[in-house]
């Protein structure tokens, strides 16, 4: 079926002519195919699946009409609409690809059809089609203040996101409510009042409230809540009015109010530092108006926020947020999905040894945002080389480059710290492996390199994740990963006979994180017992769930302390053992290293096929603490 809809002209400049008003005519995909085929197409303007086209010789009413004729039923059932359109009409249809149908490129070139994207700062090369409803558009939006309506445009469905399928089935009732509100009214059901998404940044929180203006197909009204905050007193509260009237009149709609937290927070001073007068008007306000909606009103407001702690509890309470859906990182399957997403959007050339499976499992805790750029970010870099597909060492690297930065091109490491670097990525490797080679089901390393790369390393060891997603930590597991982040310390104490350098900074830094969290946090001291730290010293937990500031509990902070120390330095003569007991593997695999500058491979695993695991090591993953210590007062 077609659909016609007649703009009004823009509003010509002085001294210039009026441009002719402009009819846009949808069509089946189908029926563009069949014009592209019948080389009766001039100019084509592609974005993502959405498609512009105006066909040859278009501009008489005796043009259209022999284009009704050669069209077929469908165009016939609109021939009385297309005769009452005055000779000077601009004609431009558009139409919608299915996503698993590739744009006939190969045709246009031959058939000499003018197309490309379109020009976001002019409209494309069907700007004068489009400067109407462009005009239209501005008008209506001029007195917004701030907030925008996504009424143009390429519309979002729940199809275009992936990876949240628990959050998409929370808001699936919003949407029906939207379409059909009658089958819930009559039943005495009052839909939600508002919905809160709390999730990390980049986990698709603002994409999924596009998502279900775009399946209710409702006008999506959104703002940013630090639009709200203005110098003047009273003017956000007068904004917040003017959004939600607004609201009202265009109803059904939705309001999507990004980071929220920015005029939602706490008002009881814990997380406010002073008090802003501007800030509590303009959350007095919004909660007013959640408050005063009418029970008929199909009116939803969806907010976002990624410090759900911060918020006032009175936002929170039943009538205004009804419901708080939480977004989270996608796991292996969900990255998988998300990965699919974007490069069936892209149209993405994918090599024969690309499988998107592998691609998810390396990306353990990447978020949506992160999987988007990673796409792109191998895109790019097979770009820079000229290829016509994306294979899998440019996904690889782009992963490399999300963990580890940019491999730097002129920076090389020369001399003695050349050396220093590469015993020192050997080390991690060494005792790395006789921790994987102990406990059953961990990563082994795969790579390394002493290039430096952007953000100060130096060299790099990249263990990729397990093959599922892991939520739990086992305490054999984490003194593991102790040994291995100061494997590097411990491979150069021991080749420079106690001359260490600086490198290890940031080792040290994550492995006395670890132990804190395992000592104060997870409670697996045998000495501190299983005590949360940071609640006993603010004497409790509050309503919120998070832990209020308290006094501090001196003689406890000082007992973690003495624990954390000597499990680092446990961990640290436990790495000492590992490379004193692998002596050879360490100097060749780091001389090897500092030769080639990257080892990855058969050629790796070559070396790490000779690595044993000391004693020592397996007394101290155990837990064994007396067991060790009898092991360190034997002489050697």
């Amino acid at each position: 079926m077609f659909v016609m809809r007649l703009l009004r002209p823009g509003i010509p400049l002085p001294g210039s002519e009026p441009r002719p008003p402009t009819t846009f005519v949808s069509v089946p995909y189908s029926e563009f195919l069949s014009k592209i085929n019948g080389n009766q197409v001039q100019k084509v303007e592609v974005d993502g699946v959405h498609i512009m086209f105006k066909l040859k010789n278009e501009g008489g009413s005796g043009v259209m009409e022999g284009e009704m004729r050669g069209s077929g039923s469908n165009l016939q059932d609109s021939e009385s609409l297309l005769r009452s359109v005055a000779p000077t009409k601009r004609i431009v249809y558009t139409t919608t690809r299915p996503v698993d149908i590739k744009t006939p490129y190969e045709k246009m070139l031959e058939n000499h059809v003018e197309f490309g994207s379109p020009d976001k700062r002019s409209g494309g090369f069907l700007n004068s089609a489009l400067n109407a409803p462009g005009q239209l558009r501005n008008r209506k939006s001029g007195s917004s203040g701030g907030t925008k309506v996504t009424e143009q445009g390429e519309t979002i469905t729940f199809a275009d996101v992936a990876g949240v399928d628990e959050a998409k089935e929370e808001l699936e009732e919003i949407v029906e409510f939207l379409r059909n509100p009658d089958r819930y009214v009559r039943l005495g059901a009052r839909p939600p009042r508002g919905v809160l998404l709390v999730g990390l940044p980049g986990t698709g929180k603002t994409l999924l409230a596009k998502a279900v203006a775009g399946e209710a197909e409702v006008p999506f009204i959104s703002c940013s809540a630090s639009e709200f905050v203005e110098l003047y007193v009273g003017m956000g509260a007068s904004r917040v009015r003017d959004l939600f009237a607004r609201a009202k009149k265009e109803a059904p709609s939705i309001i999507f109010i990004d980071e929220i937290d920015a005029v939602a927070k706490s008002r009881d001073g814990k997380f406010r530092i002073v008090s802003n007068d501007e800030r509590e008007q303009t959350l007095n306000q919004l909660l007013t108006e959640m408050d005063g909606f009418d029970s008929n009103s199909a009116v939803i407001v969806l907010g976002a926020t990624n410090r759900a702690d911060v918020l006032d509890p009175a936002l929170r309470r039943p009538g205004r947020f009804d419901r708080v859906v939480m977004v989270e990182t996608p796991d292996k399957i969900g990255r998988e999905s998300i990965l699919k997403v974007h490069v069936s959007k892209k149209e993405l050339p994918l090599g024969d040894d690309v499988d998107l499976s592998d691609i998810a499992r390396m990306t353990t805790g990447f978020t949506g945002a992160d999987l988007a750029n990673l796409v792109n970010e191998a895109a790019l870099l097979a770009g820079r080389l000229n290829k016509a597909i994306v294979e899998k060492i440019d996904f690889i690297q782009a992963v490399e480059r999300s963990i580890a930065g940019i491999e730097k091109k002129t920076a090389k490491l020369q001399g003695n710290e050349k050396a220093v670097v590469a015993r020192h990525e050997a080390g991690h490797a060494v005792v790395g492996t006789a921790v994987a080679n102990l406990l059953s089901g961990q990563p082994r390393v795969e790579k390394l390199s002493i290039l430096p790369r952007s953000g100060g390393a130096l060299g790099f060891t990249y263990t990729p994740p397990t093959n599922e997603d892991r939520y739990l930590l086992f305490v054999d597991e984490l003194r593991g990963r102790l040994v291995t982040l100061l494997g590097g310390r411990a491979a150069e104490e021991f080749t420079y006979a106690g001359r260490v350098s600086t490198g290890a900074l940031d080792d040290i830094r994550r492995a006395t994180d670890m132990a804190y969290k395992a000592i104060a946090e997870y409670g697996l001291s045998q000495t501190i017992g299983p005590v949360s730290l940071a609640t006993l010293s603010a004497g409790g937990i509050d309503e919120s769930g998070a832990a209020p500031w308290g006094r501090d509990q001196g003689h406890l902070v000082d007992l973690v302390q003495g624990e954390v120390k000597a499990l680092l330095q446990s961990a640290l003569e436990v790495a000492l053992c590992v490379v004193r007991a692998n002596p050879n593997v360490l100097e060749g695999l780091g001389a090897h290293l500092e030769e080639t500058e990257k080892v990855e491979g058969e050629e790796l695993q070559k070396w790490l096929k000779l690595v044993v695991a000391p004693a020592e090591l397996s007394v101290f993953v155990q837990g064994k603490q007396e067991a060790f210590l009898q092991l360190q007062r034997v002489p050697e």
